[in-house]
């Protein structure tokens, strides 16, 4: 795997339809422009490689409602259609008027969602360890169990959150995220060892600054989402699935894939971290997607 160098990144701040700030990010970088559509909560730190000064593309992305210095609305509205918005207001703000969308996680719905509803202004999609929609009904797959069982037990544990949350957060929010720490994480089995110590720890340390009862509530919003429609999506599109993915089954990804006229499928030995764990995989998937693009 290549060195991690210094992440380049710059925040700035972006108004979204409904009046909401939301706190975008850039590496300010030569070549194809990119809008990276995260995972839920997550920071632009999940995507090392595309941060490094090398990488070769103009990164663009926000990090979502609550969360990283994004505003929290004050009706507490975070809904697919809000991210939408989020996504097209950063477009708008950064001069974009059409380009290739990473996504990740539930990322991926989102990215597939604007290229529904704005086909013009999205060019390619690269899938990492994420459906068009439904996601709920993907997880725990490798234990394989009914998805109508899966979803109702992963949507049952988040609306627990939603109060446990509160009582965790003095947890959660001043965790001391050492190498130990960090390092501890991967003994869950839920990220490979083959992830960067360095990068994972500033992953995580980021994200652990939201309020659980705050992502369980994102969470929730997404649960309520079908799966998008793929009939009309007619652009290039990569899918990056992990082996041992437990939040996004590799076969529902595979499914989606065959769905897409010419995508492009691949399946790593991974988790669902896949940007961290196969960086340099990511970038040159995305590489070789934008040739396609091109």
């Amino acid at each position: 795997m290549t060195p991690p160098s210094t992440p380049l990144i710059r925040y700035y701040d972006v108004t979204s339809a409904d009046g909401t700030s939301i706190r975008a990010w850039t590496n300010d970088g030569d070549g194809p422009t990119v809008l990276v559509s995260n995972g839920l909560g997550t920071n632009p730190h999940a995507w090392p490689s595309l941060l490094r000064a090398e990488s070769g593309v103009r990164v663009v992305g926000w990090n979502h409602r609550g969360t990283g210095g994004s505003e929290r609305p004050s009706d507490g509205r975070v809904d697919l259609d809000s991210f939408v918005e989020d996504a097209t207001a950063v477009m708008d703000d950064a001069g974009i008027e059409s380009c290739v969308v990473a996504g990740w996680s539930t990322g991926v719905t989102i990215a597939f969602e604007l290229a529904t509803r704005h086909p013009e202004r999205v060019t390619g999609i690269l899938a990492v360890a994420g459906v068009p929609g439904n996601t709920f009904s993907t997880m725990l797959a490798p234990l394989r169990l009914p998805p109508v069982l899966s979803r109702a037990l992963m949507v049952g544990f988040v609306r627990s959150a939603t109060v446990t949350g509160h009582a965790f957060a003095p947890l959660t929010r001043k965790l001391p995220w050492t190498n130990a720490t960090t390092n501890a994480i991967r003994r869950t089995r839920l990220i490979s060892p083959s992830a960067d110590t360095a990068e994972l720890r500033v992953l995580l340390q980021e994200f652990f600054t939201t309020h659980p009862a705050w992502y369980a509530k994102l969470a929730l919003s997404v649960s309520k989402h079908a799966r998008v429609s793929l009939s009309e999506i007619d652009i290039p599109v990569t899918f990056v699935a992990g082996k041992w993915d437990i939040f996004t089954g590799a076969r529902d990804m595979l499914t989606a894939a065959r769905r897409v006229k010419g995508s492009r499928y691949r399946e790593l030995n991974a988790t669902h971290f896949v940007t961290v764990e196969h960086p340099d995989v990511v970038l040159d998937e995305l590489k070789q997607l934008l040739v396609r693009v091109g």
